[in-house]
């Protein structure tokens, strides 16, 4: 049976989210969506920032999302939970890679020396308009542009002593708080609203 028949056997037209279930990475939700009929929401980036949106998913549900105003979807939320049929509609978001500056490399220089090195780098960030968000000593920097056009403003300015590379959004959410990972991405790290048994997005 597929998420299309169990929709059809509630006499709905599509599935109505008002809350987040659950995490697909979660408590025993691994486990039980490996043995149910999963179904994939694919969302980009200024999709996953709104509260409100309908959109159907790949096996062809229509699904409207209502949720709190400020609550955003992240990947692998579970938007639906049909606990008798074992079925589920999970969010996949596509997440731009990150531009990940390293620092690190200048605690060892004098300390004017390094001052001046991060000082020219934030000359060079703000000359291009980019936003950036500071973490120990890391700078991460969200893909505006071609990853090629970045990766020359770097090579052009050659810093020495820093050293970057491009990371996958989604390996970059867990070291960085929910505001931090909305500045960069767009889409919140933390903030959930967990849904009970019989709650809006879960059907038994």
């Amino acid at each position: 049976m597929t998420i299309r028949d169990v929709i059809a056997d509630t006499d709905e037209a599509l599935v109505r989210v008002a809350a987040v279930v659950g995490r697909s990475v979660e408590d025993d939700w691994p486990d039980l969506l490996a043995e149910a009929e999963v179904d994939l929401l694919y969302l980009g980036q200024a999709e996953a920032q709104k509260s409100r949106l309908r959109k159907a998913t790949t096996g062809g549900v229509e699904v409207a999302i209502c949720l709190d105003r400020g609550t955003q979807l992240r990947d692998g939320d579970i938007l639906f939970w049909d606990n008798a049929r074992r079925a589920a509609i999970v969010a996949r978001i596509d997440l731009a890679d990150v531009l990940v500056i390293e620092l690190s490399a200048l605690a060892d220089e004098p300390s004017q020396a390094s001052m001046a090195r991060c000082v020219a780098l934030g000359h060079a960030l703000g000359n291009q308009h980019w936003a950036a968000v500071v973490k120990g000593t890391r700078v991460y920097v969200p893909l505006t542009v071609a990853r090629e056009v970045m990766a020359s403003v770097m090579k052009t300015h050659s810093f020495e002593g820093v050293t970057y590379e491009f990371v996958p959004g989604v390996d970059i959410i867990r070291d960085l708080a929910p505001h931090e990972v909305r500045r960069l991405l767009g889409t919140a790290g933390g903030h959930r609203h967990l849904a009970a048994p019989g709650s809006p997005g879960t059907v038994r």
